[in-house]
């Protein structure tokens, strides 16, 4: 499966004084309408795609409703879902004001095993293109193009590998 992804150039907001880098970012599709994607996903199978919706919006509220009462969540097969947040520290206990003091609460998401090998296993990256000052390029090739850039090596194509990144100084800092 080809994952696509743009390239934008971004300086290290911890590295101010360096020059901006060129990183790729994942060029993310318009996900499937709540319809569109019940019906994609009970294909083939015997359960009607509004019971799936149905089923999906139970969850949607139970979820919440879990977190809020300090339960992990783990939903089979897709993940676990808990309640995090950050805290100023006291020295004395009884001066601790949680009303005050908790700050920055936000759920994560911990995908489960089977989905992310599922979702990695075989990836490989497509480039879609340059994204540049507002400017979205459809290729790497027309990027260079309208820059009176030369192709490298006689070659204007994108550009694809496969793999991941392995946390390297020409890793995106940002995510």
């Amino acid at each position: 499966m080809s994952v696509n992804y743009k390239l934008v150039q971004r300086k290290n907001p911890l590295k101010k004084d360096e020059p901006a880098k060129w990183y790729a970012t994942p060029n993310s599709a318009k996900p499937l309408s709540p319809k569109a994607l019940t019906r994609a996903a009970t294909a083939n199978t015997t359960t009607a795609p509004i019971e799936l919706e149905s089923a999906m919006e139970l969850l949607a509220a139970f979820i919440p409703q879990q977190l809020q009462q300090g339960h992990t969540v783990n939903v089979p097969g897709l993940g676990s879902f808990r309640l995090t947040f950050k805290s100023d520290g006291v020295e004395d206990i009884d001066k601790f004001n949680a009303g005050q003091m908790i700050k920055s609460p936000r759920i994560v998401f911990t995908p489960a095993k089977e989905l992310r090998e599922k979702t990695l296993q075989g990836l490989s990256f497509e480039n879609s293109g340059v994204l540049e000052n507002k400017i979205n390029y459809a290729s790497l090739a027309d990027y260079r193009k309208a820059k009176g850039l030369p192709a490298p090596g006689g070659s204007a194509s994108g550009g694809s590998g496969s793999g991941g990144g392995t946390g390297g100084q020409n890793e995106n800092p940002l995510g």
